[in-house]
């Protein structure tokens, strides 16, 4: 059985419910998930003032020591000015051993993001979770279009080849849609399944 983990940053809940959908969609699959959150970096006053929500059925991520026992690994986290957070890179930029020993090579990678507007910036975002994933040596899962949720015009949706995002709009109160979270789950299936290929 493959391991995977799904590690996100959340300040108001939307990739908490991104990180669920994914982790529905990678035990459906017959394969193992775990659900960890990066460390929250921003001052406590902030966390305050600005709403943030925790969901503290999560845990935080014990280590970076931690995601190298993983086969595959599933980032997500909001888009900030078309990049990912602070909090996620930060807990990147302590990863150095896992690129220096190897550790991740051949595994298992994917995306997901959340903005505020439908051009907020998630595919650069994806694409900045990507990137770091790629320096690891991992081999990337999108959000193909075998997920039809993704395709047409008809209502305000998120998702990309590039990994599964959602809209929050401009206040935060929009909620995952169930497309949004159907491409999130199948993500977590394509991941799965890729992964428990690749450590047979």
């Amino acid at each position: 059985m493959a391991r995977i983990l799904v590690l996100y940053y959340s300040s108001y809940g939307h990739n908490s419910q991104m990180a669920e959908a994914v982790a529905e969609g990678i035990r459906e699959a017959g394969q193992e998930a775990d659900i960890r959150r990066v460390p929250e970096t921003a001052p406590e006053e902030i966390v305050k003032n600005f709403g943030f929500a925790v969901n503290e059925d999560h845990a935080v991520i014990e280590s970076p020591d931690a995601v190298g026992g993983y086969d595959g690994v599933v980032l997500g986290a909001p888009t900030r000015f078309g990049r990912m957070p602070s909090q996620m890179a930060s807990f990147l930029d302590t990863c150095g051993g896992l690129w220096a020993s190897g550790a991740m090579i051949g595994k298992v990678g994917a995306a997901f993001s959340s903005s505020n507007s439908q051009h907020g910036g998630t595919v650069p975002t994806l694409f900045d979770l990507i990137t770091n994933m790629l320096h690891f040596g991992m081999t990337i899962v999108g959000l193909d279009y075998g997920f039809d949720g993704q395709n047409g015009v008809d209502e305000v949706k998120g998702g990309s080849p590039y990994g599964a995002t959602t809209i929050a709009g401009p206040d935060g109160s929009r909620q995952p849609s169930k497309d949004e979270l159907d491409g999130a789950k199948y993500l977590g299936k394509r991941v799965a399944n890729t992964a428990a290929k690749l450590s047979a």
